[in-house]
């Protein structure tokens, strides 16, 4: 029988063990660490991609949400511009009969002994300039446009009286106001509404 001695001390196989453990233990660790550093990583570039996606959507969204307010807002142009362009036509229908009816009524309310030399007209004011055989030719074309329904409030600026060839004459500025504008519109309202 053959004995054997261990001559190797069994505290330095204890020291050995602990240090491949240890060394185990230490590699494990480093390998979690790894592994924890590229999953964060890979999860970061992940979040990082959806959110870049996220951006683009929303760039893309923002950028057609742009264009259809550009086309709105140049719809907009042209339907002021239309809207501008029908009124025009609708103040030019309405001024169409009023023009008719203005100098119409200039006609019929002119007396015998009066003639018209000028006419002058800014907004609904008119100035008439004439000339009259006498003063009482005046007062009375001035009672003409008083009882006309398309005028209303004559009054005389200027009257010079003047011989001429033994022939008295008054030369006279009055001024009337214009109602046909008015009452050409309201007439066209009143169409408008029994349509």
């Amino acid at each position: 029988m053959t004995t054997r001695i261990n001559l190797l001390d069994w505290r330095q196989e204890r020291r050995d063990r602990h240090k491949k453990q240890f060394f185990s233990m230490l590699g494990l660790g480093a390998v979690g660490s790894i592994a924890v550093v590229v999953l964060g990583l890979l999860t970061a570039t992940a979040a990082i991609d959806h959110q870049n996606a996220r951006n683009t959507y929303l760039k893309q969204q923002i950028a057609e949400t742009d264009r259809k307010i550009k086309e709105i807002q140049d719809l907009e142009k042209t339907k002021a511009s239309l809207l501008a362009r029908m009124q025009v036509i609708e103040q030019l229908q309405a001024s169409r009969s009023a023009t008719v009816h203005f100098f119409d009524e200039i006609v019929t309310t002119v007396p015998d002994g009066v003639t018209l030399t000028g006419l002058k007209q800014a907004g609904d004011g008119v100035t008439i300039e004439g000339i009259a055989d006498s003063n009482g030719r005046v007062s009375t074309y001035m009672k003409n446009l008083e009882s006309s329904q398309w005028f209303a409030d004559p009054k005389l600026i200027v009257i010079k009286t003047s011989e001429k060839d033994k022939q008295r004459k008054s030369e006279f500025t009055l001024q009337v106001k214009n109602l046909t504008k008015a009452t050409d519109k309201n007439k066209v309202d009143g169409e408008e509404d029994t349509q």
